[in-house]
């Protein structure tokens, strides 16, 4: 039996993020389908924070998708957001970080 309700999980991740980095871009196969960003956990807070952005190469990562300012402050937030174009994480001066999405 399954459940007709999917709970974002973030069954992938990526770790110990340190320099600007192209995380996902969303499946086409067999239906297009974005990344879901689940998780954004601060290892290092740094001395400036960071940002997540929806686009799909880092040079394309502006204010205009900004989805989440990454704080300069340690700990994990659940942010669940759909990313259409792709999944852009900078983290902040110093800063080291993991994300969790699917």
């Amino acid at each position: 039996m399954s459940d007709p309700f999917k709970f974002v999980q973030g069954g992938c991740s990526a770790l110990n993020i340190t320099a600007p980095s192209l995380v996902a871009v969303p499946s086409t196969t067999p239906i297009t389908r974005p990344v879901r960003l689940a998780r954004v956990t601060v290892l290092v807070a740094g001395s400036a924070p960071g940002s997540v952005n929806d686009a799909a190469t880092i040079a394309s990562a502006a204010v205009a998708n900004l989805v989440y300012v990454i704080p300069n402050t340690v700990g994990s937030v659940l942010v669940d957001w759909p990313c259409f174009n792709g999944l852009v994480v900078t983290p902040g001066t110093g800063q080291t970080v993991a994300v969790t999405y699917d």
